[in-house]
């Protein structure tokens, strides 16, 4: 089952360790800036084959920009198996407007 998370639940849940955060926007978006510790992981790449690009964390947090291609990400991860699986609600866009800041570090994804 996919779990909402605010951004300020997906903030304190990346500070604990343990977490994957996959953000799942297009290149020319992860570079006007993403989550801290995110990996990036291109929605149309991640749907060829999830099982194979997703670390085996225990927890996993899919961001997209609003939050509906994450959605999507998260959904096949649930369907995939993975046990703890999170959407950040309303994305990138609500991180910011939560007041916390994003990473602008080059691209790290499994394509690498």
């Amino acid at each position: 089952m996919v779990k909402p998370l605010s951004p300020k639940q997906a903030s304190e849940r990346i500070a604990q360790g343990g977490v994957e955060v996959i953000d799942v926007r297009d290149p020319h978006e992860w570079i006007e800036g993403h989550v801290p510790t995110a990996h990036l992981f291109p929605l149309g790449q991640f749907r060829q084959n999830p099982k194979a690009l997703v670390p085996q964390a225990p927890v996993l947090i899919f961001v997209c920009a609003a939050g509906v291609r994450s959605e999507t990400a998260a959904r096949l991860a649930d369907q995939q198996g993975f046990k703890e699986v999170y959407n950040l609600t309303g994305g990138t866009r609500a991180w910011v407007k939560a007041g916390f800041a994003l990473d602008h570090e080059p691209a790290v994804s499994a394509a690498e």
